[in-house]
């Protein structure tokens, strides 16, 4: 049984250039949660959301966040903590959102979780992103119990920063999935 991707943009959704988006176009069997509200997210509203995609797949997901979505995983697994059909998830450039640096706008999503995610999980960080610094990614990542994999000057890992295509991102998933579509050739 094939394993479903579900892509989990933080806010402002993820635009064209941003890595998500190509993988999208590129990969087969990726599906983009849209949620209600990019702009001023709910916590609340973002986890139902997800609950129900992750609830309508018909085998395992494999979850892909960015920024803000790395928190909205911590949420739902706090909220739904049986999580078996969960086989694992990659979090790419987590917000701190109890950060001055972090934008406003955003409601629900604090205090951040430091609990234990019950499926593994690949965190991605950069050495210089504006939304967290390397002492708090290593908290979390230690906290959540993820494998910790620093990119060098990668800003906020996204579209603005060059990482449209991210092939080395696509072999991160395939650690996760077993499926060969994301192995580096």
């Amino acid at each position: 049984m094939t394993v479903r991707v579900l892509i989990l943009p933080g806010l402002f959704n993820s635009g064209e250039a941003h890595w998500q988006s190509q993988w999208e176009r590129q990969f087969s069997g990726l599906h983009r949660v849209e949620q209600q509200d990019w702009e001023t997210p709910n916590a609340k509203d973002w986890v139902e959301r997800l609950n129900q995609e992750i609830a309508a797949a018909d085998g395992e997901v494999v979850l892909v966040a960015h920024s803000l979505a790395c928190t909205l995983i911590t949420r739902w697994a706090q909220q739904y903590p049986e999580a078996r059909k969960v086989r694992g998830a990659l979090l790419v450039a987590p917000s701190d959102t109890e950060a001055d640096s972090y934008p406003s706008g955003t409601s629900g999503f604090v205090p951040m979780s430091t609990q234990r995610l019950p499926f593994p999980t690949i965190m991605v960080a950069s050495t210089d992103d504006p939304y967290v610094t390397q002492e708090r990614a290593k908290t979390f990542s230690q906290a959540w119990g993820s494998e910790l994999v620093w990119v060098e000057n990668a800003g906020h890992i996204n579209g603005q920063t060059g990482y449209g295509p991210w092939p080395e991102g696509a072999e991160l998933l395939f650690k996760l999935t077993g499926d060969p579509q994301f192995q580096l050739k």
